[in-house]
């Protein structure tokens, strides 16, 4: 059996423990973690292999976000808030939501993150700041057994421009705070709830910008008080770490070679910084 299929037949049989009935289910999103529809329950089941994930971190902070009325997924209702192992995966389930809409307008989506980074200042959670992730990236590329097919100049490039922005923003002393650390457009469900934000296992403390660094610039138009050098900076740093994380031996993106060889270009065309939407539509048209 593929790893695919171990990791579906993990939680179905999870979820069936739990009299959810599964017929069906739907891979929704695959990279290094496999985001799936559980069909009829209505059961949205993130799953990874065991000690490659921060599940538990990720569930504590969506449930003290909820009790702040942050704008969050829930986890499905009809289950305790555990993470489920079985078959050598972790499986945790959540609330599936049917989309409203395909995308959510910019400014809803800025009021949304602003509500969210106002409840993230309510929970006093241990969490890592932002340049823990930097130094993640930063080792993939550093080390060439984790990351064989990276051409020498561009690791002596990416290196060098990874360490400078950690610097550069970490010397800047702005103010940090709990961040998502990842709240790009795919991480934003539009509901009938209203936009809803999903998957926490990246979050971390640090400036606001570094968030805003992964949203669309529409969005960013109708955020308060942005300091715009910062965001500039932590831009360049998100288009650097990404284009690292594509280069590690056990990545699982789709087509992440193609993608880090196109960041590493952004990198070296120079400002203004792409956002990562607008990398999106580059590669679709490539």
């Amino acid at each position: 059996m593929s790893d695919i299929t171990r990791a579906i037949a993990a939680a179905t049989s999870i979820a069936a423990s739990f009299d959810l009935p599964v017929n069906d289910a739907i891979v929704l999103h695959n990279s290094n973690k496999l985001a799936l529809r559980l069909t009829p329950c209505d059961v949205f089941a993130r799953v990874a292999p065991v000690g490659e994930q921060a599940a538990q971190f990720e569930i504590e902070i969506a449930q003290r976000l909820a009790e702040v009325g942050s704008p969050v997924g829930a986890l499905e209702p009809r289950v305790d808030p555990l993470v489920y192992k079985r078959d050598g995966f972790a499986v945790t389930l959540w609330t599936y939501y049917e989309p409203v809409t395909p995308h959510v307008p910019p400014a809803e989506y800025a009021k949304a993150l602003e509500q969210l980074h106002a409840g993230m200042r309510k929970v006093d959670v241990a969490s890592p700041r932002f340049t823990d992730r930097i130094a993640e990236a930063e080792e993939i590329v550093a080390n060439p057994d984790l990351s064989p097919k990276l051409a020498d100049a561009d690791r002596v490039f990416l290196s060098s421009r990874l360490g400078r922005l950690h610097r550069a923003i970490d010397d800047r002393g702005a103010e940090e705070q709990l961040l998502h650390g990842e709240p790009h457009p795919g991480n934003l469900l539009s509901t009938k709830n209203g936009p809803l934000f999903i998957d926490f296992e990246t979050c971390c403390r640090g400036p606001v910008e570094f968030d805003l660094a992964h949203v669309p610039e529409a969005v960013c138009e109708h955020y308060p008080g942005v300091d715009q050098v910062l965001l500039d900076e932590c831009r360049q740093l998100v288009l650097a770490m990404v284009g690292a994380w594509r280069w590690d031996i056990g990545d699982q993106f789709p087509n992440g070679r193609r993608i880090g060889e196109e960041f590493l270009r952004a990198l070296r065309a120079g400002p203004p910084w792409p956002t990562l939407d607008a990398m999106g539509t580059r590669l679709g048209d490539l």
